[in-house]
């Protein structure tokens, strides 16, 4: 039989820090309708994320867009965002809204990151949307009615 083989660990010194550097992360949420997005923005190469895919794989290109929205409206947005690396999570909703809630939790991120008082002006002139949810939600649906406030018809002839 061969001989036990003994293992051994290499244990780090208590002398060597292990040095670890701060990166300045953005987090930010947003919803629309029934949608649900969560942004983070640090410094990266420029990537888009969202749902862990790249923004160049997403079709229909009108989604892109209107994700895209807060990036390329200014060419001030535009330098910044090249050295950003931003992640969306985004669930429930349709893809309309799943886009539209996307597009401003990046704006608020990006806001929230540079801290600066002129980027959020250029937003709220651009389109205050995408600083500021929508608070309107979908109306309950009641009794006696198919929908929220429509009813059944009744005929008497």
């Amino acid at each position: 039989m061969p001989e036990a083989v003994k293992k051994t660990s290499k244990r780090k010194s208590s002398s060597a820090k292990s040095s670890k550097k701060e990166v300045k992360v953005a987090i930010s949420k947003s919803k629309r309708k029934r949608s649900i997005a969560r942004a983070s923005v640090k410094n990266g190469p420029g990537t888009i994320r969202i749902n862990g895919r790249l923004i160049d794989t997403i079709e229909p290109t009108f989604i892109k867009d209107e994700v895209l929205t807060p990036i390329n409206f200014s060419d001030m947005t535009k330098d910044i965002c090249n050295k950003l690396s931003i992640s969306v999570n985004v669930h429930g909703g349709g893809v309309s809204s799943q886009a539209q809630a996307c597009a401003s939790a990046i704006a608020k991120a990006i806001v929230e990151y540079s801290g600066s008082a002129e980027i959020k002006r250029e937003y709220l002139n651009y389109n205050r949307n995408l600083l500021i949810d929508d608070p309107r939600r979908v109306e309950p649906k009641k009794f006696l009615g198919p929908k929220a406030r429509a009813r059944f018809q009744t005929s008497y002839r």
